[in-house]
């Protein structure tokens, strides 16, 4: 068991139950979000638990604010493993064509540009002290054009090749990165997106998936495995069809 372990997107579902799957005596838990209440919850439940945790507030769009409490952290108490939970998924709204600027460039830095500039800092400190895991939650949409979600599946895309290259860069120092690609899960975030959840996982069995696979230094989880199968169809089919599938996928319109 890694004895300090960064979550950061602490205070959402997946978040939650990833740190209460690692609360036991021994560890102790940096937990990152942007709702103290729920941090401070959380928290609480770790230290029930036996665990020591340590909270902060922070949103991870502040880019500088967060390299510099990586670097404030791990120079206190390097980190063993961080799993990089934050993330942020919409739709287009209603009647638009295409998704609203504004959010497009919330969702890339939110699903990329943050976590994958975290993941460097991290990994370039593990590689110099020769051990460390890291764990970037991406999303089985990564791997599929929705057109009705071009910023998610998009953001989620460009976070599964970083995170496929980091790995490679680092495979040699010591460090593992491990990708995780789960489907629904049910969470209050998630359960605001509208539309069908098939195969809907709950985050505390998610959350014993990517233990298991970040011990076992996995390259990638895809999750359940159904989502495998459609990876392989995405791939496999002629593009007139898959446009057609995609196309299909939307979820009713809002109002």
């Amino acid at each position: 068991m890694p004895a300090h372990i960064l979550i950061t997107g602490a205070s959402g579902g997946l978040g939650g139950a990833l740190a209460r799957h690692y609360a036991c005596p021994g560890v102790h838990l940096s937990l990152w979000g942007r709702d103290v209440a729920r941090l401070q919850h959380i928290a609480q439940a770790c230290v029930e638990a036996g665990a020591t945790a340590q909270i902060r507030a922070l949103d991870i769009t502040d880019i500088e604010a967060a390299l510099s409490a990586i670097a404030q952290d791990d120079a206190a108490a390097p980190f063993d493993l961080a799993i990089l939970a934050s993330g942020v998924g919409d739709i287009r709204a209603a009647g638009d064509a295409v998704e609203d600027a504004r959010l497009v460039a919330r969702l890339g830095t939110v699903n990329f540009t943050a976590p994958a500039a975290i993941a460097a800092a991290l990994a370039d400190r593990m590689a110099a002290r020769g051990r460390g895991g890291i764990v970037l939650v991406g999303s089985a949409a990564a791997f599929h054009a929705l057109p009705f979600a071009a910023a998610y599946s998009g953001t989620k895309a460009g976070l599964a090749r970083f995170a496929q290259a980091l790995r490679l860069g680092v495979r040699d120092h010591g460090v593992t990165v491990t990708l995780v690609s789960p489907g629904f899960i049910d969470t209050p975030a998630g359960r605001k997106v509208p539309g069908p959840k098939p195969l809907i996982l709950q985050p505390d069995v998610v959350a014993a998936r990517i233990a298991k696979a970040a011990a076992q230094g996995r390259a990638h989880l895809v999750l359940p495995w159904p989502f495998v199968v459609l990876r392989l169809l995405d791939r496999l089919l002629p593009g007139f069809l898959r446009d057609r599938l995609l196309l299909s996928l939307a979820p009713p319109e809002r109002g």
